[in-house]
């Protein structure tokens, strides 16, 4: 059966996935350092990891395989869900795939090359309401995709 793993820290976009969860009758592991309201339902549970760099990370890696979608902006997870037969979805709506997923670590390497040089480099653009519309479409698409390959 198809899981949802959620990079919960910072993830706008917990509610989206619990309703399309909830549509399918998907179960949801919402990852995250600390406590973190959720809601009290059958199918999500919140799992709480010990503070520090990659934890949830770790714990999500271990843990999700073919079938399942991670929802983070962390590139490295990303690859990592990839890598186990995931999907990995931004909360922006992106999807990462075995096409762009090493120019995303490229980028990601040059912004912290930059920043570590003393550059400004402006951060990512403000969650908008598209953002939110593109996410929901693509892991709708996403459970679609995942159960005709189950």
């Amino acid at each position: 059966m198809t899981t949802i793993y959620i990079d919960a820290d910072a993830c706008p976009v917990k509610d989206e996935v619990y309703k399309v969860a909830g549509r399918y009758a998907l179960p949801v592991f919402v990852v995250s350092n600390s406590w973190i309201r959720t809601p009290a339902l059958p199918r999500v549970e919140l799992v709480v990891v010990d503070a520090g760099p990659d934890v949830a990370d770790d714990w999500i890696a271990e843990r999700a395989g073919v079938g399942d979608i991670v929802v983070t902006t962390d590139i490295p997870l990303a690859q990592r869900a990839l890598k186990a037969g995931a999907q990995a979805i931004r909360s922006n709506g992106q999807v990462f795939s075995h096409d762009n997923i090493g120019s995303a670590l490229a980028g990601r390497a040059i912004g912290e090359h930059l920043r570590s040089m003393g550059e400004i480099t402006g951060g990512p653009r403000p969650f908008a309401a598209a953002d939110r519309s593109k996410f929901l479409q693509a892991l709708d698409a996403a459970v679609v995709r995942a159960k005709r390959a189950g």
